[in-house]
């Protein structure tokens, strides 16, 4: 288990991060050190490593019961720290639970215990209240994106959760913006505050596109053309701009999906693992997705609407140049439209030169059997590989869930590996390939 610095460095690796920063190192000394912390730094500064580094060498090995639950206000965010956990390969068990999907699912992932548990206020009230598997040897509490998580939350639900608690002798809430006031059953007696909200992000710029048109689907086309093939999120206030965009770049040949808190959440994760696997070169998404949505080749995000309220131009904004990455945030503006006082461009863009973009190159198959069947992304990429006569650049993307799989593959060859491998078996279990 990760508690020597060398195994600590191992995990690093298996990130591929080379150096921890600045938050990050001091997180891991205080947090190791401290019985409450409050971790304050942007959005994209690597807070979800600051506090699982700690975490990970404050475990028992020998223990068998949940010892380190982490509450999240969205369900992506839980799916996103649930595979930054698998990613860190330290041996432990991790499961996230969330609203939105059958009970039945989180019942058998629970059959056995992980060490650390992930999910959002409702969905962890409902397996405690339940008595669903022991409480009393939690002894870690994470309150991610406490902000949030105390606005998600009904009446009671967090307290609820607390009051099922009665060995928890560390506590760490962490926040992208100026925190709001503790609620006092969080017991966050004399919190050790790590405030990193005034640093820049330098790898961030901030343009601004104008419209002469107010409906500005014209000047988006311009701009989705001018980045070229590069992937980003376009941000609305609204579920109608968000079909309206839909409809318009579907006619226009633009490679999209779409994610607002209306859509089955089946299609909401099928839309980030398309837009992750390159399947897709932007999703069009209400603020549902400006938290818990860290994918590494995010160069852009479009501000097609403003949104109201500084703290949600923060987080979209997070969603590109995150860590080490450089991004850009372009806010959309029709020539007569004021924009709040938040809104800082440094630049207008012009956008004369456009880049060559180059046809759709990938495709989504679905595989219906997943880590539950023992099967690993290397059984995958085998069949793949042996069977489909594919070589190492035709095979994109493996995501690997927990009942199913999804793969990237060439377009142009995506039907015909349906109809090679479809009723393969793969590890003892027949599965079905096909086209997502």
């Amino acid at each position: 288990m990760a508690n020597t610095i060398k195994e600590q460095q191992d995990i690093l690796e298996k990130l591929n991060i080379f150096e921890l920063n600045t938050m990050q190192e001091e997180a891991l000394s205080v947090i190791d050190k401290t019985t409450n912390t409050i971790i304050l730094s942007p959005t994209g500064s690597g807070k979800t490593l600051a506090f699982l580094l700690p975490i990970i060498t404050l475990l028992d090995p020998e223990c068998t019961e949940v010892q380190a639950l982490i509450l999240v206000p969205s369900r992506e965010l839980a799916i996103q720290i649930e595979q930054v956990v698998r990613s860190m390969g330290s041996g432990y068990k991790v499961n996230a639970i969330y609203g939105g999907r059958a009970i039945s699912k989180d019942k058998i992932e629970l059959k056995h215990t992980p060490a650390i548990l992930i999910g959002t206020p409702g969905r962890i009230a409902d397996h405690f209240n339940q008595e669903r598997f022991s409480t009393k040897f939690i002894k870690i509490l994470v309150i991610d994106e406490f902000d949030k998580s105390f606005e998600v939350a009904s009446d009671g639900e967090i307290k609820d959760i607390l009051s099922y608690l009665p060995s928890i002798n560390k506590r760490i809430l962490t926040s992208a913006t100026a925190a709001p006031k503790i609620p006092g059953y969080i017991r966050l007696d004399q919190p050790i505050i790590l405030d990193y909200l005034q640093l820049k992000n330098k790898k961030l710029t901030i343009k601004t596109v104008v419209s002469p048109s107010k409906s500005k689907l014209k000047t988006l086309l311009e701009l989705l053309i001018y980045v070229g093939n590069e992937q980003g999120i376009v941000f609305c206030n609204y579920k109608e701009s968000i079909v309206k965009i839909s409809d318009f770049l579907t006619k226009s040949k633009i490679s999209h999906g779409c994610f607002y808190a209306g859509m089955d959440q089946q299609e909401r994760e099928r839309s980030l693992i398309k837009l992750k696997n390159r399947t897709y070169q932007v999703i069009i998404a209400t603020d549902v997705a400006a938290r818990g949505i860290d994918i590494p080749e995010m160069k852009f995000v479009v501000h097609y609407e403003v949104p109201s309220i500084v703290d949600e131009f923060t987080h979209r904004n997070g969603r590109t140049a995150r860590v080490d990455s450089k991004g850009t945030a372009y806010v959309l503006k029709w020539e007569e439209e004021i924009l709040p006082e938040f809104v800082k461009s440094s630049s207008v863009e012009k956008m004369k030169e456009k880049v060559k973009r180059t046809p759709q190159y990938w495709e989504t198959l679905f595989i219906s059997g997943g880590r539950k069947d023992k099967i690993s992304k290397g059984d995958i990429a085998g069949m793949f590989f042996k069977q489909g006569n594919l070589t190492e650049d035709q095979l994109g993307l493996i995501d690997l869930k927990q009942d199913c799989a999804f793969v990237a593959v060439p377009i142009t060859l995506a039907k015909e590996l349906v109809t090679t491998l479809n009723n393969s078996k793969l590890k003892n279990k027949k599965v079905r390939v096909t086209i997502v």
